[in-house]
């Protein structure tokens, strides 16, 4: 497996225990009320699990698993992957960490902002760099 699939699914296996972690918070908040600020580590909870755990797994798989080029560097220039990688997870703590930096409401609006915008980025470079590799089959 490339050492890129290999930073891709360990971050991904880490965003999955922080998020059933924060999860199993809220959940024992639920029950035995721990305080009220909990409740603002649920979009957390659902950004770890959502886009941090299953896209860093999903693009992990893909870089190594897609068909390689027949000339040149197999898998072609990483630069575009380490790029998705960094918006990716920089999009993700962006979004996570928003509620806790003391912002205003403008401010934690613009840092979600940001962070879409950087996942969206994230995918826009990964999809940039894999497209090419992508062909019909028995070709």
């Amino acid at each position: 497996m490339p050492r890129l699939s290999v930073w891709f699914v360990r971050t991904g296996l880490l965003y999955l225990a922080a998020g059933f972690t924060v999860g199993g918070l809220l959940l024992f908040n639920k029950g035995l009320p721990l305080h009220p600020l909990m409740w603002r580590l649920l979009p957390a909870h659902i950004e770890l699990l959502l886009l941090g755990w299953t896209l860093n797994l999903a693009l992990g798989v893909a870089y190594w698993i897609l068909p390689r080029y027949k000339t040149g560097p197999p898998r072609g220039s990483e630069t575009p992957v380490w790029l998705a990688y960094g918006l990716l997870n920089g999009g993700v703590a962006a979004i996570c960490l928003a509620p806790w930096l003391g912002l205003s409401e403008a401010g934690q609006a613009g840092l979600i902002t940001l962070g879409k915008v950087a996942e969206t980025l994230a995918a826009a470079a990964f999809a940039g760099h894999i497209l090419p590799r992508i062909k019909p089959h028995g070709v």
